[in-house]
């Protein structure tokens, strides 16, 4: 069986706002670990407490600021800045991975170049996270609803950055709500990306609610994952269209047969 993960920016509000108590109500509804997104502007310590008072795990973390770079003589400073103090919140909240998305590249350059600016500077990422027992995952979202001018919106193109990368605490986030909306075909995504998939979230399509309120199958989805050899935990990133416990019993019932 997976291990299902919700992510508590977008599940279990009703706890609050605090995240620290988003933790605890995951907890209380059976699940063993939570994702989120960014660190900053959170009471990190308070939520390790209750990581560690509940023994839930964090799974995901999402780096601040994102990798943009719309000009090209601007300077990754930032971003560098905000992936330090990532890595120091993650360790706090003994979460082993940290989400890397693209943003924008220039569009005054082949998306080819783009590319291979984006593999330099996730190679010095990998260098400055190295020993910190953090990897990342670089993830693609698509650009037909959600991300419109995003420069990694295919699998494939984050599977060509990550294997010029070339480490092994550099991979993929595959995300099937993303992949699915851009029209890929997840069997053929998966077979491409090999051993590169780090981790795995879900959302259904269209709408991106919870699996079960859209047209995917995923069961076949699921099946699909194991095939491919993806064991990981799932972040589970969607937008309920009811509270969380009833949103989750689908996916909950799909991935114990998974």
């Amino acid at each position: 069986m997976y291990q299902l993960s919700p992510n508590i920016e977008l599940l279990f509000t009703e706890a609050g706002p605090a995240h620290a108590d988003r933790v605890r109500a995951a907890a209380a509804a059976g699940f063993d670990a939570v994702e989120m997104w960014g660190t900053a502007e959170k009471d990190v310590p308070a939520i390790a407490q209750a990581l560690a008072d509940t023994g839930v795990s964090m799974t995901a973390v999402l780096a601040e600021p994102r990798t943009n770079f719309a000009l090209p003589w601007e300077t990754m400073d930032a971003f560098f800045e905000g992936l330090d103090r990532g890595v120091e919140a993650a360790r706090t909240l003994g979460c082993p991975r940290i989400v890397l998305q693209s943003g924008v590249g220039f569009g005054g350059a082949k998306r080819s170049v783009n590319h291979e600016r984006l593999v330099g500077i996730y190679a010095q990422a990998v260098e400055r996270v190295q020993g910190s027992g953090v990897a990342l995952v670089l993830e693609p979202v698509n650009t037909r609803v959600d991300h419109p001018g995003t420069l990694l919106d295919f699998t494939a193109d984050a599977v060509l950055v990550a294997r010029a990368v070339g480490s092994d605490s550099f991979g993929l986030l595959y995300d099937l709500y993303h992949s699915l909306t851009q029209g890929e075909d997840p069997v053929a995504e998966l077979a491409n990306a090999g051993d590169l998939v780090h981790y795995v979230q879900v959302a259904d399509v269209a709408g991106r609610g919870e699996p079960g309120s859209g047209d995917v199958d995923w069961a076949a989805r699921l099946a699909d994952l194991r095939a491919a050899g993806y064991d990981g935990p799932i972040g589970l990133e969607y937008v309920p269209t009811t509270e969380t416990t009833a949103s989750v019993a689908h996916v909950r019932a799909v991935a114990a047969d998974a």
